[in-house]
């Protein structure tokens, strides 16, 4: 649906999230937009050969650099809105 927005569009979402992710992310072409909106989570960016943890509390917001993989552990339930540039996301497993 967005391929045709090239490496300027932005995905703009909002998940609800009651486990950790299962997977690390990654997008190369754009800084990615995380804000918590409601409970907390705790992002993992791994930078180099280090992991980077930031706990993100409702009202709280993170940059995902690009190229930077990331994921997250959820304790009980946490609301995220991600602004992503999507194009060329790349998963793997956690």
């Amino acid at each position: 649906d967005h391929a045709a927005d090239g490496t300027e569009g932005r995905l703009v979402s909002m998940h609800t999230f009651s486990e950790s992710w299962d997977t690390w992310e990654m997008h190369p072409n754009g800084d990615e937009l995380v804000c918590c909106v409601s409970g907390s989570m705790v992002l993992h960016q791994e930078i180099g050969d280090d992991v980077s943890t930031v706990v993100l509390r409702a009202g709280e917001a993170v940059i995902n650099p690009p190229g930077v993989w990331h994921t997250a552990d959820v304790e009980d339930a946490a609301t995220a809105l991600f602004v992503t540039a999507g194009v060329g996301t790349e998963i793997r497993p956690r």
